[in-house]
């Protein structure tokens, strides 16, 4: 083997270095051989991570590290115990590494990723020998630990005990962490010897794992309240940060599959407490994982899980860190802090989480007074909640909805099996919650949606979506209380609107789209004009004889009739027109009882609120809704009316064609310009529109005729002229 070390650290050198192609080839073979026959060739990995060369020094880090991904190889896919020899080997030589670097060297000072990869590669150890050839594992490493006692010094090794916490984190991934397990391929076998190897942790060493890592933290926490006193940055309060944060996301990786006698303790809840809100946003986070973690623990009894709850007092805990996060977010205004949001995010799963196993209790259990006790103490987070909901951000907001979903659940279920009133404590939470609903489906006012990239945009219109269907949840619940507030909050803007009221643009588009997304709602009432007026039932040959204007209106038909009274197709903001366009496409039937909004709606359409708007995006959409409104109102549009229409469109009948931008020289113009045709496309809508306007002048066939005419004959002039431009030139543009 001492004669192939030379040719092995050559092969990973050239094979690092794609310059040197006439070889690159032949050593990646050789080093492919060498990890596929990994049970004979791991001595020389061994031998180049924790050797040394002739001169003294390690082998390259390149070499190291490869040698590294060997040994992962021959301990990954091994489930039967080591001879004797080859684990003695292999024991000694790596216990022998960790004195030298981590008790008396610098832990790969220079090189982090070594230190990592060394970690996981010594947990693969670990799985392949701790049950039957390696029970003492931890309690060789615990011995590593401690150092001299000395005032002014931490008790611990600070390389072996970030060593340990890696390693145990490690640990945990592999043999309890659902998200690793189902990213590979199931193997049976595996499955196993994790199972027996997790039995064994929990029988031999859990005990004392958990007691060297809170007695690390606590000695940590004391050190960093220490140095936080004297300095606010240095090199021993960076290692103090460093230990505690690591020690706390290291007790969160265990704290799921381990006996939770041990993880809550009279001196775990007030660490973890003391820690939840550390200055330090790392310990923060990891605190709050920890947290999530122990809160989302499997236990056998429904009254343990209560117990947890209630000794926990989790609910007061994230009541006071929200009101306290969400000041501070106040006071910091425009000033975002991605790390601070981050924070509040944390704190949001975790009141989810703590919400969602109350909802289990109060549905699952057995014995009325655990249900009882668990609906007392999720009423109580319900307001903090909502104050989740409502925060700025919308990644805290969504933080909560798989609890508020569940809720709702839980509140349609009730209203199925009870014809009693709705629950005042209940009524009252809709009440607040709608209200959380409308103000999150309200665009930022300092934002431009012109200026956001498909993602952002296509996220705002996803958690309006997600919004709307908690609306539609509570609309299941208690029709009126969401036809109330959406009425109110429209009907009070569009007021305000009409009478000469300043408004944001943000808080006019909400009360459009509030209009535009109700008939989604009310999935329950009458169809077509039914859904606008109150009128008795007309059979469908004879509706176009009643005058519905004599009925009262519904209150989405009131809505709708404010929406085109309102005159706020003309807010001086493209979204608030683009959405009042949107809606009366939407609601054709309207218009067919209150005829008087015909006019008025068509006029803001055509001029330059819309079809003649300078914004090519805008007067693209407004010629597919333009078609489509006329389709649905055809039948109430007079031939006076169709003439005037046709002469306010005509000056958008000449065929836009817009050349594309090509990504290659070698792409041929035409060719894309056809898959790409722009804003023709929608043009095409217009065409189809006007025919539908000149037929409606059937009662005079001659200025029918002519208004054809006047059309079509500058369209095949022009067609003519480019034919006769396109034989002979190379112009894209009359050819297309």
């Amino acid at each position: 083997m001492e004669e192939e070390i030379p040719h092995y650290v050559e092969a990973i050198c050239i094979a690092s270095e794609p310059s040197q192609s006439h070889l690159h080839q032949q050593a990646f073979e050789y080093l492919s051989n060498l990890r596929q026959n990994a049970n004979e060739t791991w001595r020389l990995a061994l031998t180049a991570f924790t050797g040394m060369t002739s001169e003294g020094n390690k082998y390259p880090e390149s070499v190291r590290f490869y040698s590294l991904r060997l040994l992962d190889e021959f301990f990954d896919n091994r489930f039967e115990p080591l001879d004797e020899d080859s684990f003695r080997t292999l024991q000694q030589s790596l216990i022998s590494y960790v004195q030298s670097e981590y008790v008396y060297g610098s832990a790969e000072s220079n090189a982090s990723y070594l230190r990592n990869k060394f970690s996981h590669t010594l947990t693969l150890f670990f799985l392949c020998t701790y049950v039957e050839q390696w029970p003492t594992f931890f309690t060789d490493l615990f011995s590593l630990i401690r150092l001299p006692e000395s005032p002014s010094q931490p008790q611990f090794n600070r390389h072996v005990s970030l060593l340990l916490f890696h390693l145990i984190s490690e640990i945990s991934g592999e043999v309890a962490d659902q998200t690793i397990k189902s990213a590979r391929t199931f193997n049976p076998i595996r499955h196993t010897r994790d199972s027996r190897v997790r039995d064994a942790v929990r029988e031999r060493d859990a005990a004392l794992i958990n007691e060297a890592v809170l007695t690390i933290i606590v000695d940590g926490t004391e050190r960093l309240a220490l140095l936080r006193k004297t300095t606010t940055s240095s090199p021993e309060l960076s290692e103090a940060l460093e230990i505690v944060d690591w020690g706390i996301r290291t007790f969160g990786s265990y704290a799921g599959w381990i006996d939770i006698n041990l993880t809550i303790t009279p001196i775990t809840i007030p660490l973890l407490f003391s820690l939840l809100p550390d200055p330090n946003l790392a310990i923060r986070l990891a605190t709050s994982t920890a947290l999530l973690r122990i809160i989302t623990k499997g236990l056998k009894e429904p009254e343990d899980k209560l117990q947890l709850v209630k000794v926990l007092a989790l609910g007061q805990v994230i009541d006071a860190l929200e009101s306290k996060t969400s000041a501070e977010q106040v006071a910091r205004g425009s000033n975002e802090d991605e790390g601070e949001e981050s924070y509040r995010e944390a704190l949001g799963r975790l009141l989810n989480v703590l919400g969602l196993e109350l909802s289990k209790l109060t549905e699952e259990s057995e014995k009325p007074e655990v249900a009882a006790d668990a609906t007392r103490l999720l009423e109580q987070i319900l307001p903090v909640m909502l104050r989740f909901m409502s925060d700025k951000y919308d990644d805290t907001c969504s933080t909560v909805f798989p609890l508020l979903q569940t809720i709702l659940a839980s509140y349609k279920r009730s209203r199925k099996v009870s014809t009693d009133p709705l629950e005042e404590s209940k009524r009252s939470f809709l009440v607040s919650l709608l209200q959380v609903i409308m103000q999150k489906m309200k665009w930022d006012d300092e934002e431009d949606p012109s200026d956001l990239d498909d993602d952002d945009f296509s996220a705002f219109e996803t958690l309006r979506k997600d919004l709307k269907l908690s609306m539609d949840a509570v609309f299941t619940i208690d029709q009126d209380l969401v036809t109330n507030a959406v009425r109110t909050m429209s009907l009070q803007t569009l007021s305000a609107y009409r009478s000469g009221m300043s408004l944001n643009w943000n808080d006019a588009e909400l009360a459009v789209y509030l209009v535009y997304i109700f008939g989604e709602i009310v999935k329950t009432g009458g169809k077509g004009r039914a859904a606008f007026c109150v009128a008795p039932l007309v059979p469908k040959e004879k509706r176009r004889e009643v005058d519905y204007s004599e009925y009262p209106l519904t209150p989405h038909g009131e809505m709708l009739l404010a929406l085109v009274q309102s005159g706020i197709s003309a807010f001086p903001h493209r979204l608030v027109a683009m959405q009042f366009f949107e809606t009366v496409a939407r609601y054709g039937d309207f218009f067919k009882i209150r005829k008087e909004c015909i006019m008025p709606t068509l006029e803001a359409i055509v001029d330059t609120r819309g079809l003649h708007n300078p914004d090519n995006t805008v007067r693209s959409r407004t010629y597919y809704l333009f078609h489509r409104f006329i389709k649905e109102s055809r039948n109430d549009i007079s031939e006076e009316l169709a003439v005037n229409l046709v002469q306010g469109i005509r000056d958008l009948l000449t065929i836009q064609v817009d050349l594309p931008t090509l990504d290659s020289p070698d792409d041929d113009l035409l060719a894309e310009a056809i898959k790409n045709p722009g804003l023709f496309d929608s043009q095409l809508y217009l065409f189809e529109t006007l025919g539908t306007l000149i037929s409606l002048v059937s009662k005079s066939p001659d200025q029918q005729a002519g208004m054809l005419l006047s059309v079509v004959t500058p369209l095949l002039d022009e067609l003519s002229s480019n034919l006769t431009v396109a034989k002979g030139g190379k112009d894209p543009i009359p050819i297309l």
